[in-house]
């Protein structure tokens, strides 16, 4: 029986604690809004990052606009803005929008020191 596993995850004021600070997993956050040029050309690279890195790294998308808790806490001030969360605590930032190598040079990073 062939499916389609839903690789992104959305993120979200009230599941972040959960998803994000409590995983087992390294989690790769992507703070972003529809609105935002530069967010509409890293969706897809951060959906294939998702199924590129699925079993090593949890991915999702986080939307800034409707999520403000999150983004206020972890002082999300432009967009995109990637966050790495490891054990609970982020180890990583790119703000900006660094192209697929420029994400894949930073997973690669958090990932070896595992």
């Amino acid at each position: 029986m062939l499916r389609e596993i839903k690789k992104m995850l959305d993120f979200n004021d009230q599941n972040f604690e959960k998803e994000v600070v409590e995983s087992d997993l390294p989690v790769l956050v992507d703070f972003w809004a529809p609105w935002c040029g530069p967010c509409q050309a890293a969706g897809p690279i951060i959906d294939e990052l998702a199924k590129d890195y699925q079993g090593k790294l949890k991915v999702g998308k986080l939307n800034v606009d409707e999520n403000p808790q999150a983004a206020g806490k972890y002082m999300v001030m432009s967009i995109p803005t990637v966050l790495i969360f490891k054990n609970g605590k982020e180890v990583k930032r790119q703000v900006g929008f660094p192209g697929k190598q420029g994400y894949i040079n930073i997973l690669e990073e958090v990932l070896d020191n595992e």
